[in-house]
């Protein structure tokens, strides 16, 4: 069952107790798009309480606003009350609502793209704003005074940036100049927020078109002033002839946005790869960014944490932008080092990095293809063998516990890894001459 069915049987089901029942916003949108919607929100005229009454599992997820998430086997649908907002006095959520009906409704709304309405019984597109006007002309614009419905909720700044890039739509320009002018306000929306909108930006396919956007619209010196001061920052021409590490990295974002898979954690490792490159530049011989990567990936774990991305997230990204440029020093590695390394846990995020680097600068692929290769042809066991020899076996073998042993251990795993140990009598024997019993 898909789950465009279950929002249209919810929508029967309010209709045929006497309410009004219309899917609403994103999704009508995405509909006339003939895009499929990731969730379907349906507007009613029926009260909360009604609703919760109808359906066997309600979850009153924001009642005071007239919301209820309606559970059904094809998945969570809000349900949301006809309703007209009071004044937002805290910058997110209006003081209070008065229920009223679906032309209202539409009027509450931020962009005229997201105020549709669609009625599945008659097949019929409602709409009281001029949306689909805006959508023929690929304009994002705002319901009513832009300034007035941006200052609601300094969340829209960010919204109106990833709607237009994500549609390759113009913003109008009413609403372009109002996002300017209240872009310093955005951070008074919560870091979560906009680390929702950031993750998204980066993941759904258009983030190059979306931080030109934040930069356009003077939205990126406050959400991310280390990507704004990458601007004018210039590289040397034989590694980087598409220019300044701004340009670089959008460029970047331009590989990642033609990736199938985009992680939050591969999208930000892009994003902040070259974090430390405007505070680390000198010009001696030729310009250089010496230990940028490392400085990078504390810039990198302080930007993360600042948006409140998970712990685990947070040591994905900094990890990343340390080792991305160790990928190219691969291929002259020592054996066991490059299949220690290879097997690290993200080495595939760190590959696609590389990859998406070096293909926004120099274009030479030699050293991906051939690290490429070397994992294609390699087996489980042999990047990650069962060990020779335990810490139990050095005890067995008259060996006194301590930190020694991790030092035993790991030379022998690099000439297990390298294959000049391959039984563990073979290791006894080397630990046995090169760490005699005392």
């Amino acid at each position: 069952m898909s789950k465009r069915a279950g929002a249209e049987r919810i929508c029967q089901t309010l209709e045929a107790a006497g309410h009004r029942a219309l899917l609403a916003g994103g999704c009508v949108r995405d509909l006339l798009l003939d895009q499929t919607p990731q969730d379907y929100d349906i507007a009613t005229s029926a009260r909360p309480e009604e609703v919760a009454q109808l359906f066997e599992k309600t979850v009153p997820v924001g009642v005071e606003f007239g919301t209820q998430l309606v559970v059904e086997p094809e998945g969570e649908f809000e349900v949301t009350t006809f309703r007209q907002d009071g004044p937002y006095l805290d910058g997110r959520h209006p003081s209070h609502v008065r229920f009223t009906g679906p032309e209202e409704d539409a009027r509450r709304r931020d962009f005229t793209v997201n105020a549709l309405y669609y009625d599945p019984l008659q097949n019929e597109v409602k709409d009281y704003v001029g949306g689909q006007r805006d959508i023929e002309a690929g304009i994002l614009r705002a319901v009513g005074p832009p300034r007035e419905r941006m200052a609601e909720d300094y969340l829209r700044l960010l919204r109106a940036v990833r709607f237009a890039a994500r549609l390759a739509y113009r913003i109008d320009e009413e609403t372009f100049q109002a996002i300017v002018e209240l872009a310093p306000h955005v951070l008074e929306t919560s870091a979560e927020r906009i680390r929702d909108e950031a993750v998204k930006m980066l993941t759904e396919g258009a983030s190059a078109r979306a931080f030109r956007l934040l930069d356009e619209t003077g939205l990126l010196d406050h959400v991310a002033p280390e990507i704004s001061a990458m601007k004018g920052i210039e590289q040397p021409a034989a590694f980087h002839p598409e220019g300044d590490v701004f340009e670089h990295t959008l460029l970047c974002l331009e590989e990642l946005d033609r990736l199938e898979h985009r992680t939050p954690t591969l999208a930000f490792g892009v994003l902040l790869h070259d974090a430390g490159k405007p505070v680390t530049q000198t010009f001696e011989d030729r310009i250089r960014f010496n230990h940028h990567d490392k400085v990078g990936a504390e810039m990198a774990r302080d930007i993360c944490n600042r948006l409140r991305l998970p712990k685990r997230d947070v040591s994905r990204v900094a990890w990343l932008v340390a080792q991305h440029m160790r990928v190219a020093a691969i291929p002259g590695m020592r054996e066991s080092k490059r299949k220690r390394f290879v097997r690290e846990d993200g080495f595939d995020e760190l590959l696609s990095l590389a990859r998406i680097d070096c293909l926004a600068s120099h274009g030479d692929l030699t050293d991906i293809e051939w690290i490429e290769s070397y994992i294609a042809n390699l087996k489980p066991e042999e990047v990650k063998p069962s060990p020779l020899l335990t810490g139990k076996d050095l005890i067995a073998m008259g060996y006194t516990p301590g930190p020694h042993f991790g030092t035993i251990l790991s030379e022998v795993e690099d000439g297990q890894l390298e294959g000049w140990l391959t039984t563990p009598e073979e290791a006894r024997e080397y630990v046995l001459r090169r760490w005699p019993v005392q």
